[in-house]
C-alpha cells in the first residue's frame, strides 16, 4: 500500500519488499518504523511529512511492526517510533528520538 503525499509517496513495506530492499547493496534506504496505535509515531509521521515537502526527491519507506515483527527482531528495534538507515543490507543508523523537523531534515537530506 502506498500513501501518497503531494510530492513524494511514503511506501508501506511488505515482507517481500523488506527482504528485497534490505538485500540491495547499492542504495541506502530510510525506513520509518511505527505501530498504528502509537501516538508518538503519529507525531513523528507528521514531522516526516514536513521533511518530505522540503526534500521532494526523498523516498521514505515505512514499516508497521505489528505486520512485520521479524523486522524488529532482525534489526533489533527496541522502540517505536524509529528511523532506520539501511546501507548494504544492514542497519547503519538507528534514531529513536525523532526530536524535531530540523533534526529529521539533517538526517535525511543526503537521501534526497
Amino acid at each position: 500500500m502506498t500513501v501518497e503525499t503531494e510530492r513524494t509517496p511514503v511506501r508501506e513495506w511488505t515482507k517481500t519488499e523488506m527482504e528485497s530492499l534490505a538485500s540491495q547493496t547499492d542504495k541506502p534506504a530510510a525506513v520509518f518504523v511505527y505501530t498504528p496505535l502509537c501516538g508518538t509515531c503519529k507525531l513523528a509521521e507528521r514531522m516526516l511529512t514536513v521533511v518530505q515537502e522540503a526534500l521532494p526527491g526523498l523516498t521514505l519507506y515505512r514499516a508497521n511492526l505489528n505486520l512485520l515483527p521479524e523486522l524488529a527482531e532482525m534489526w533489533r528495534v527496541t522502540s517505536v517510533p524509529a528511523l532506520l538507515i539501511l546501507e548494504r543490507g544492514a542497519v547503519a543508523e538507528r534514531h529513536y528520538a525523532l526530536r524535531s523537523v530540523d533534526f529529521l531534515y539533517h538526517v535525511l537530506k543526503r537521501f534526497a
